[in-house]
C-alpha cells in the first residue's frame, strides 16, 4: 500500500507524515470485502487492510516528566469526543473488523482535566460505554499509566472481550527513580496494580500477559536501584519488557534530566543491558512454555501462501501451516 492510499483513510495524519514508517501490509487482492464511503477519512476505506483499527482516544499529556518532551511537541492533554470514538469504532465493525487497539499518549488520563489529576480519570467509564454501545469482539488496550486505574477500572475489565494482555508505562522500580523522574506512583502502586491484574477474576486469568515499559540506565540510578528493577520484575514475571536505554537528547531539544549529575558511563549500560536481557529473555520464555497445551483465541491477521501469522489474545506470535482465513477468530490449542 503506497504513501497516498494510506493518507486518504488516515488524512487527519498527513501533517505527521515525516515522523511515521508505514509497515507495508499489502491487501488481500482477492478479496472481496465491502467498500463504505465515508466523508470523515476520505473516500477509501477497506475492511482488507489490516485486521486491528487503533482508536486515538486522548492526546497530549501535562506531567512534565523529566526524560521526555510530549508536552513541549503535543501540547496539554485532550480528550476525543466519546460520540466520536464509538462512531469511529462501530463504523469499522460493520465492515469485518474484529479487533479495536485503545491508544495514544496517555490514555488512562482521559477525562481529567490535567494529567496530574489521576482521581479525575473517567477511562473506566469510556470503557463501559464502549462495551455497551459497540459490538467489537476483541479490545485491547495500549500502554497505561498505574495511577490512573480505580476500582472501576477493574471491575470493567473483568469482560472477556478485553483481551488478557495488559501494557504499563512503569519506567522503574525504584522510588528514588521515579521521583527524579517526576512520576507520580511509587513501588507500592505498581505492586498493587500488577497484583490486581495478575488477579483479575476471568476465564482466561492463567493467561494474563503483563507486558512493560522500562527506562534504564537514568541518572543517579545506582547498582542498588537498577537491582530493584530487577527483582520486581522477576517478582512479577513481566513476561515482555520494552527497555528504553535513558537519552538526554543532547543533540537535539534537551530534556531536564539531561543536567541531573551521575549520568551513567557507557560501559555500565552495556553490563546492564545484558544482564536484563538475560533475564527477562528468561521469563518471557518460560511465558510461553506455560501457554503449551492451553486453549487461546487467535485472530489470523497475514496469510502467504499456506503460511498464516498470527497474535494469540496475550501476545504469543505463532505461525503455523493451517488453513484459516484471514480476518477470522479462531480457538486453538498452543
Amino acid at each position: 500500500m503506497n504513501d497516498d492510499r494510506f493518507y486518504s483513510i488516515y488524512p487527519e495524519l498527513k501533517k505527521f507524515k515525516k515522523n511515521i514508517t508505514l509497515l507495508w501490509e499489502e491487501p488481500d487482492k482477492k478479496s472481496t470485502s465491502p467498500l463504505i464511503k465515508g466523508e470523515s477519512k476520505g473516500d477509501l476505506k477497506t475492511a482488507n487492510i489490516y485486521t486491528k483499527k487503533f482508536i486515538v482516544i486522548q492526546n497530549g499529556c501535562d506531567n512534565y516528566c523529566s526524560f521526555c518532551l510530549t508536552i513541549n511537541k503535543r501540547w496539554k492533554s485532550k480528550n476525543i469526543p466519546a460520540n466520536e470514538i464509538i462512531q469511529e469504532i462501530n463504523d469499522f465493525v460493520s465492515i469485518w473488523w474484529k479487533e479495536i487497539v485503545i491508544t495514544w499518549i496517555n490514555l488512562a488520563a482521559r477525562g481529567c482535566t490535567n494529567t496530574k489529576k489521576p482521581q479525575d480519570s473517567k477511562f473506566a467509564e469510556l470503557l463501559q460505554q464502549i462495551l455497551d454501545e459497540t459490538k467489537t469482539e476483541r479490545i485491547r488496550i495500549s500502554s497505561l499509566w498505574p495511577e490512573f486505574l480505580n476500582d472501576k477500572f477493574f471491575e470493567v475489565i473483568k469482560n472477556p472481550r478485553f483481551l488478557p494482555h495488559f501494557h504499563l508505562s512503569i519506567q522503574s522500580f525504584s522510588d528514588k527513580i521515579l521521583k527524579s523522574m517526576n512520576r507520580h506512583y511509587d513501588s507500592q502502586i505498581l505492586d498493587n496494580v500488577i497484583n490486581r491484574l495478575k488477579n483479575l477474576d476471568r476465564p482466561d486469568k492463567k493467561q494474563i500477559s503483563i507486558w512493560a515499559d522500562i527506562i534504564v540506565w537514568f541518572p543517579w540510578e545506582t547498582e542498588e536501584d537498577f537491582q530493584k528493577t530487577i527483582d520486581w520484575i522477576s517478582k512479577h514475571k513481566i513476561n515482555k519488557v520494552h527497555a528504553f536505554p535513558f537519552s538526554s537528547h543532547e543533540k537535539w531539544e534537551t530534556i531536564p534530566a539531561h543536567w541531573l549529575p551521575d549520568q551513567i558511563l557507557q560501559e555500565i549500560k552495556k553490563r546492564r543491558e545484558k544482564e536484563l536481557k538475560k533475564i527477562t529473555d528468561q521469563i518471557r520464555e518460560d511465558f510461553i512454555k506455560a501457554n503449551k497445551w492451553l486453549e487461546h483465541e487467535i485472530l489470523v491477521e497475514e496469510q502467504k501462501n499456506w503460511k498464516r501469522r498470527w497474535w494469540t489474545w496475550n501476545y504469543i506470535q505463532v505461525e503455523l501451516e493451517w488453513n484459516y482465513t484471514k480476518w477470522t477468530i479462531e480457538k486453538i490449542i498452543l
